[in-house]
């Protein structure tokens, strides 16, 4: 496969204070949508669209981000007439055909799947999110449709995700007629343009190479560079302050011991207070019993030993742990491994989750 040195789309997802401008939004879609197009145009279904399964790479001294679909391991010719034994995917970008008894290979579970992934990179969350098959096909069958999440306030921007994400698969919309919406091709659109997209495509024009691509002369299709490397710099600098904060605590911890190396229970130390009782209060001789008779008592009496304390204060030996038994997460039995080679794609199991 061939190296993308940007990562992936979840470098935004799992940024939520980060937002993308709308024109650079705009033209990730675009480039998406645009590849979808191409493989979806040949038949394929790639069956497991997600954030992790598209990469962005920038070649050196380019300027701008290319988007790349891969991991094509699940992926099958269109086949809207036999029936499936096996549903593949990942959960939460499952369509809802997919949770029905008959299960049909169809380029619009990748229309759903690439609506979610939009949904997730511009509000950092999921519509829907349940741990388990079952709790994931229960959800989505109670609900009519995704509702418009509070974050989101273009209208047009929802009004394309509310028909990529259509529950009825005959009307949900396609890659191609998802290029021709008003999103990408409304007068406002066309004007979302940066100064940095109009200078990378006037330089894409006067290339003669073949290397050069038709999207690289057109505006809207660019990603600049410098938006995506802001992302991926704001990100090492969320994991460096929390790598520096785990180790500021570490190191307070071991200050602390230092400074207080002794633990001991409470109950150690009468422990030990009381085994040294006999040099402090040594045994008293009884006094003579003509002189004072009412005391004929030995000192034992008066004073039993102080030993017996230990009794009230034992020492606190730990109990014996418990056994816990294993808690082997059950989603390796509803969720088999998926492994993406396509030597495996038929794995013998019921359910497969990415």
């Amino acid at each position: 496969m061939e190296y993308c040195n940007l990562k992936t789309l979840d470098i935004i997802a799992q940024q939520p204070q980060i937002h993308l401008p709308s024109y650079s939004l705009r033209a990730l879609m675009k480039q998406i949508l645009e590849g979808m197009r191409a493989f979806h145009s040949s038949g394929l279904v790639h069956r497991d669209i997600k954030c992790d399964n598209i990469l962005l790479h920038s070649p050196p001294g380019s300027g701008r981000v290319y988007v790349k679909i891969a991991d094509f391991g699940l992926a099958k010719k269109e086949d809207t007439i036999h029936e499936q034994k096996y549903v593949k995917g990942t959960l939460p970008f499952m369509s809802p055909e997919l949770f029905l008894e008959k299960i049909l290979i169809s380029r619009k579970i990748d229309i759903y799947a690439l609506g979610i992934t939009f949904y997730k990179l511009i509000t950092h969350k999921y519509p829907v999110d349940e741990r388990y098959f079952k709790e994931q096909g229960k959800k989505i069958a109670s609900l009519k449709f995704i509702e418009r999440p509070s974050e989101l306030k273009d209208d047009i921007l929802w009004d394309l995700l509310s028909k990529l994400l259509e529950f009825d698969p005959n009307k949900r919309i396609t890659a191609e007629q998802a290029l021709e919406h008003p999103y990408f091709t409304s007068p406002e659109a066309i004007a979302d343009i940066s100064i940095e997209q109009q200078d990378l495509a006037q330089k894409a024009k006067s290339k003669k190479d073949k290397q050069t691509s038709k999207f690289d002369k057109i505006p809207s299709f660019i990603i600049a560079e410098s938006t995506i490397k802001q992302l991926i710099e704001n990100q090492k600098k969320e994991e460096l302050e929390k790598d520096l904060n785990k180790r500021n605590i570490q190191q307070l911890k071991q200050e602390e011991s230092e400074v207080y190396p002794s633990t001991q229970s409470s109950s150690e130390v009468y422990s030990k207070s009381l085994s040294s009782s006999p040099e402090v209060f040594p045994t008293v001789q009884p006094y003579s019993s003509d002189k004072f008779p009412n005391t004929s008592s030995s000192s034992s009496d008066i004073y039993p030993s102080l030993q017996q304390s230990s009794f009230v204060y034992p020492v606190n030996q730990s109990q014996p742990s418990e056994v816990v038994p294993s808690t082997d997460s059950c989603s390796s039995e509803v969720y088999p491994s998926t492994n993406s080679s396509s030597s495996e794609v038929y794995p013998n199991t019921r359910i497969i989750i990415g």
